[in-house]
């Protein structure tokens, strides 16, 4: 019931985060809880063996990491289970506290689904060191005869782990969101462990350790900046209209992530269309950009849309297809200089110069 409470929470709390999904570009951090399943495990000693049960405890982890802005990251991860699983075998039961420290190292990947989705999974995988901690185990004979006792044992070993997740951005903090992740994790090495007890003193030896992991989380990537923020149902706001700039030059202007011709657009390019009669211009230039709202990729296919969507009007208005030139600069060429993610009108543009 926790566990659905925490994910009915991350979801009201990422629900009215319409927010632009970005890559993450720099420094970030990250930290998550959630429950930990630790499957069964076999412990063998000189005296035979028995099985460390599955058990629900919980993990907690913090994490620092840097984006390279195409989808890929890096990070370091410190984490934390704990589980109390029950010792149970031939003549033999008990249990005790089971804790498992790790630090890995991994590598992730985010999926563009595009600037306004608020679903944004990613992957990953990780490898490092993960340190074993029975501190008490005991074990118990017929009768309740205490046989065997593990005490302030650290043992370690290689670890490797798979991450699988998805972030919600809040529209309200730019680079805040939260995270919802599964991780199965895998501790390899036979690990033994000391005993003392009235059987004498011995060795515990467990085979390779499985946990799968559940987590709420939050990640906050540093310089993000902030979007402009417009009022539900607003009206539109007039879109930028300079004509020329300069002589001869025209700057049509685009809704945000839109290639449509406005009203107004529409009325620029009939400027242009009818100034190359009279200036007998012998090549049209007719260039497109987007704002940095959207990845790379993505604004370069935006602006050879809205290039081509003017272009289109130019023909239909009269001007022989063969006497334009069509470009497309993405978000490459800014008017109005910003960072990553920020929505500036100035630079929806498409520049229609005569020659």
């Amino acid at each position: 019931m926790k566990l659905r409470s925490a994910l009915l929470a991350a979801t009201i709390l990422a629900a009215p985060a319409a927010a632009i999904a970005q890559p993450v570009s720099g420094l970030y951090v990250g930290a998550g809880v959630g429950p930990n399943y630790l499957t069964e495990l076999t412990a063998k000693a000189p005296t035979g063996s028995a099985k460390i049960r599955e058990s629900i405890g919980f993990v907690g982890l913090a994490s620092v990491g840097y984006g390279l802005g195409n989808g890929l990251r890096v990070e370091l991860e410190g984490n934390f289970r704990n589980n109390t699983p029950k010792l149970r075998g031939t003549n033999t039961y008990g249990g005790g506290t089971f804790q498992t420290y790790g630090a890995m190292v991994n590598g992730l990947y985010d999926f563009d689904m595009g600037p306004a989705s608020m679903f944004n999974p990613y992957v990953g995988a990780g490898a490092g060191y993960a340190l074993n901690s029975l501190n008490p185990f005991n074990a118990y004979g017929p009768g309740g005869t205490p046989n065997a006792s593990v005490k302030n044992t650290t043992k370690g070993g290689f670890a490797a782990q798979a991450i699988l997740g998805n972030t919600f951005p809040i529209a309200s903090v730019p680079g805040l969101g939260v995270t919802l992740e599964y991780r199965f994790l895998a501790v390899f090495d036979n690990q033994k462990f000391a005993t003392t007890g009235t059987a004498g003193n011995s060795t515990l030896k467990l085979n390779n350790q499985y946990d799968h992991s559940i987590l709420v989380g939050l990640r906050y990537a540093f310089g993000v900046a902030p979007a402009p923020v417009a009022a539900a149902q607003a009206p539109v706001a007039p879109t930028p209209v300079p004509a020329v700039v300069p002589a001869r030059s025209y700057l049509v202007f685009f809704d945000w992530d839109k290639a449509d011709l406005t009203a107004r657009a529409q009325q620029i390019i009939a400027e242009a269309a009818q100034a190359s009669t009279r200036v007998a211009s012998t090549r049209i230039d007719v260039a497109g950009h987007a704002d940095k709202s959207g990845t790379p990729a993505y604004n370069q296919g935006l602006s050879l849309k809205r290039a081509n969507n003017v272009a289109a009007e130019l023909v239909r208005l009269g001007v022989p297809r063969n006497a334009i030139s069509i470009t497309a600069f993405g978000d490459t060429k800014p008017l109005v200089p910003t960072a990553a993610g920020v929505r500036e009108p100035q630079n929806r543009r498409v520049e229609i110069v005569l020659k």
